[in-house]
């Protein structure tokens, strides 16, 4: 799966061949077709691994006492997506790839929606422990925010539109933006 997230971030979706897949991951282009079935199943995990990927580096910094409450543990969780290190800017560039293949590719398009969902609902949780009488649908509505903001700057950052510490500034201001409308 680092294989198919490196050729991903590389060639984009439509740039993945198997033959590239396979010799990047060092294995044969048959055990890839035995282990996901298809492109699209290899697609699919892809997006699972980076999703998993991205929970781990997103949860917990590396020398980190960790989040001393909710609110710093949600600004480090979106923070931690602007990193600029080979594996968070892989992850970044391969989901930008799926997303915008979802949007010509049917299949995908049920995978990448319940990732999203998942992302949503977890910035939503957070934000439900930072402001526990908010409504749902209001929770909800600020993680949507939230993550689309997120996606958009990612891309400006990744494609050298937004300088790094730029982006890191949005976000935080983002948050405490949504936490503040949370409140009224």
């Amino acid at each position: 799966m680092e294989g198919a997230a490196r050729v991903i971030a590389r060639r984009g979706v439509r740039g993945l061949r198997m033959e590239e897949l396979a010799a990047e991951a060092g294995v044969s282009t048959a055990l890839i077709y035995y282990h996901f079935k298809d492109r699209a199943g290899t697609l699919r995990h892809t997006l699972e691994f980076i999703s998993d990927r991205a929970d781990r580096y997103t949860t917990e910094e590396e020398g980190s006492t960790g989040p001393h409450d909710a609110r710093q543990e949600l600004e480090q969780s979106l923070l931690l997506e602007f990193q600029d290190v080979p594996e968070v800017r892989e992850n970044s560039t391969a989901w930008g790839e799926l997303r915008a293949s979802a949007i010509f590719d049917p299949e995908l398009r049920g995978d990448l929606a319940r990732a999203t969902l998942t992302w949503i609902h977890d910035v939503a949780d957070l934000l439900g422990r930072i402001r526990p009488n908010a409504p749902a649908p209001a929770l909800t509505a600020s993680a949507e925010r939230l993550t689309g903001l997120l996606e958009g700057i990612s891309t400006r950052w990744l494609s050298g539109a937004l300088p790094l510490t730029h982006a890191r500034e949005l976000v935080s201001e983002a948050v405490s933006i949504e936490i503040h409308r949370l409140d009224g």
